[in-house]
């Protein structure tokens, strides 16, 4: 290998591991945020992503699960709580027997639309923070680029 080339791999080496570790801190601080703003409305941040999700259209656990690139059973435990809740139900899959769909009810409508005006405010500031509305979409658009390359490139 050439003196460049080695130099390019170090680099995208390094670029590799500050990205990775800047996500995980990212991960933990959308968390953190989304713990603040569902506490009012009586959820968790996992309980509000598993109602989020479900909101366009009922969807099975696996669905949800790879739709957040998290297990099934995390998926299964958390939809179980919404259910016990009342802020969600199992309705029949016509396309698969056994793996039932979840949908929220009016209850879990009304917990996340709870949600919104906190989520709106904060999207306001973060937004501002970084520059504006533009930065920021920049940034989800740079994540959904690398998201789709890690996916292309998963072992």
């Amino acid at each position: 290998m050439s003196a460049g080339r080695d130099q390019d791999t170090r680099d995208a080496q390094a670029a590799l591991s500050g990205t990775a570790i800047t996500s995980f801190r990212l991960n933990a601080q959308f968390l953190a945020v989304a713990e603040e703003l569902s506490r009012p409305a009586g959820l968790t941040a996992a309980r509000w992503q598993v109602l989020g999700a479900v909101l366009p259209q009922p969807l099975p656990a696996a669905g949800i699960a790879r739709a957040m690139g998290i297990t099934r059973q995390s998926v299964q435990r958390i939809a179980d709580l919404l259910v016990e809740q009342g802020l969600a139900a199992w309705e029949p899959n016509p396309a698969h027997r056994r793996a039932k769909l979840l949908r929220p009810t009016a209850e879990g409508r009304a917990a996340v639309a709870a949600i919104e005006p906190g989520h709106a405010e904060f999207a306001r500031r973060l937004a501002a923070e970084v520059g504006g509305t533009e930065r920021l979409t920049a940034a989800l658009a740079a994540l959904a680029d690398l998201s789709a390359a890690l996916e292309r490139l998963a072992p």
